[in-house]
């Protein structure tokens, strides 16, 4: 079985618009205030993915649920954008940490 990969665009806008039960304007209107970032093909049609439709369900929890406006919404979707980077060097930081550690009691018992 072929891996999924949550980045690769494979949806059109209708068949988003159906998923999310937003209007195709209303996702235009996202990618417009720079919300969401659908991929180009050909340089006319956009294509979603599987984490742009995590990203839209997302947006419309914080609008729909929460009550949040979408000046919020793209402060909150940065923060975490953010926070997901941050931990991800984190974790890279952590990771050779314990390289570093494992070499030197390598070196250590070595001796």
């Amino acid at each position: 079985m072929r891996n999924i990969d949550r980045d690769e665009p494979v949806y059109m806008i209708g068949v988003v618009s159906k998923i999310c039960e937003l209007h195709p304007q209303t996702l235009r209107m996202y990618e417009r205030l720079g919300l969401i970032s659908p991929r180009r093909v050909k340089s006319k049609n956009r294509m979603y993915s599987e984490s742009d439709i995590e990203r839209l369900r997302q947006i419309q929890r914080l609008t729909q649920d929460m009550g949040v406006n979408l000046a919020g919404v793209e402060i909150i979707l940065n923060l975490l954008d953010r926070i997901k980077q941050l931990q991800q060097e984190m974790d890279e930081s952590i990771r050779v940490r314990n390289e570093i550690e494992n070499k030197l009691k390598e070196l250590l018992n070595k001796q």
